[in-house]
């Protein structure tokens, strides 16, 4: 894939006027939805479930990449595939049978991905990403919206990038937390495919504009 995809983190949102943040997103640079959802468990906040999910999807033109912050993942796999999810990442950290769980997110119909937790080494899925159409490396601890990028991260997006073009695969890189365009371009020189900005975006004075300007900055 050459060109990096954005995903903004509906997080974010405003959700007093979230119909008019989708219709947003549909009409920007934007690529995907990307939608966070935490249980108060495995991360200390809780975000929205599946009728939240279901109404934006109503409103979506654009896949929704549904990033799961929740212990024992696989109790709810077809629950968020039945209400509109077209890419299921769950934690490493989070699943016991992590092949099996990736396996049934892509009998409900979805796109499979693993989140690595920030001081999770990328080396624990040597065996497992053939089954993995994404990973997504989060830049930051799970949780919570607006923290600060980890320079880490880098480095780990470099050794999973060579650890996927040595398997010979397509996975995709996602990046979640702390984006901007000051990072973008660095992000994608290490081997990143798509990267998931929240605050950035939504609190920006345009939304839009600034959907552009990261868009710009990966030229």
């Amino acid at each position: 894939m050459s060109q990096v995809l954005i995903a903004p983190s509906m997080l974010a949102a405003d959700f007093g006027n979230l119909q008019r943040d989708v219709e947003m997103i549909n009409n920007s640079e934007a690529d995907w939805f990307h939608i966070d959802v935490m249980d108060g468990h495995f991360v200390p906040n809780i975000s929205y479930g599946m009728p939240v999910i279901e109404a934006m999807k109503k409103h979506a033109t654009k896949p929704l990449d549904v990033h799961l912050m929740i212990e024992k993942p696989e109790r709810y796999i077809e629950e968020f595939a039945n209400v509109g999810a077209d890419i299921i990442t769950v934690h490493h950290e989070s699943t016991v049978h992590l092949h099996r769980t990736l396996t049934q997110i892509e009998d409900a119909g979805c796109k499979a991905g693993v989140v690595l937790n920030l001081t999770t080494p990328v080396s624990v899925l040597e065996d497992i990403l053939p089954k993995c159409f994404m990973v997504l490396i989060m830049s930051i601890n799970p949780g919570f919206g607006g923290q600060k990028f980890e320079e880490i991260t880098y480095q780990k997006v470099r050794k999973l990038r060579a650890m996927i073009d040595e398997q010979g695969l397509d996975t995709l890189i996602e990046i979640d937390g702390g984006v901007t365009n000051n990072n973008a371009q660095k992000l994608k020189e290490a081997g990143a495919n798509v990267l998931v900005a929240g605050s950035y975006i939504f609190r920006a004075e345009n939304p839009t504009n600034t959907i552009a300007n990261l868009r710009q900055s990966l030229v």
